[in-house]
């Protein structure tokens, strides 16, 4: 039988420790990930145990008498272990929604992670969420490239590989992104938005996650062309932000 209990700021070390040998789990789940922006969000997040051990953990936040998981990552949802299967995923969710219903919560709204990080099977919670009436709201779209499988350019990308070798770009890592963020920055405003990282807030979480975090730079006689920042969540690699100047396109 699981029981769920409020996350504190004592339980930082197990959670953590749960979200790296969970199935479902990465980088975004991980405390000094989340709480970067704690400032921003009212944490209302849980902890699932099994005679008193993690076995799940449920980030989350509130705000107007509805619960998000989470409103300052782009999925969350139910973590889970291999301690978990269908039934038990199912009571889990059952007693999630008993303990924000007794806080006065109206609406729990679930962002699932998808598939494609998962480094085990874990979509119980879609079940669940189904078993107990759950409504889909929206859905989003993502690419993806199948690394072990060959990967041809077409012939206008390895044109543009070949123009920028002969043009002398240079490409490296770097752990300094003020001038990237001031790239996307600019891009972005021709487009009436913001990155969604503040240029300290960025600094911070590649400072936290420097092996996990990494920026990938196009430059030309010092001159900042393009880059891209790059999540390593262990099986995926994301890309959180791409820009390119006007000179590097």
């Amino acid at each position: 039988m699981c029981s769920v209990r409020p996350y504190t700021a004592a339980d930082v070390n197990a959670w953590d420790a749960l979200v790296g040998r969970s199935r479902n789990g990465n980088l975004l789940h991980r405390r000094g990930y989340m709480d970067y922006h704690a400032d921003r969000f009212v944490d209302r997040s849980l902890i699932v145990e099994r005679h008193g051990e993690p076995v799940a953990v449920f980030p989350a936040n509130i705000r107007d008498n509805v619960v998000t998981s989470h409103g300052g990552l782009t999925y969350a949802g139910l973590v889970t272990t291999h301690a978990l299967r269908a039934e038990s995923t199912l009571g889990v969710f059952e007693q999630i929604a008993g303990h924000y219903r007794a806080l006065g919560v109206e609406r729990v709204i679930y962002k699932a992670v998808p598939h494609i990080f998962h480094t085990y099977p874990a979509e119980e919670d879609l079940y669940a969420l189904h078993r107990l009436g759950a409504r889909l709201q929206r859905r989003d779209l993502s690419s993806a490239i199948a690394l072990r499988e060959t990967f041809h350019f077409t012939q206008g990308r390895q044109r543009a590989v070949n123009k920028a070798r002969k043009a002398g770009i240079r490409l490296q890592a770097s752990a300094e992104p003020a001038d990237f963020h001031a790239l996307l920055t600019d891009v972005l405003r021709k487009h009436d938005t913001v990155p969604t990282h503040s240029l300290a807030e960025l600094c911070l979480l590649q400072s936290r996650f420097p092996q996990h975090i990494v920026l990938h730079e196009a430059r030309r006689d010092g001159a900042l062309l393009a880059g891209v920042l790059v999540y390593d969540l262990g099986k995926v690699a994301h890309t959180q932000y791409m820009a390119v100047s006007e000179e590097g396109r």
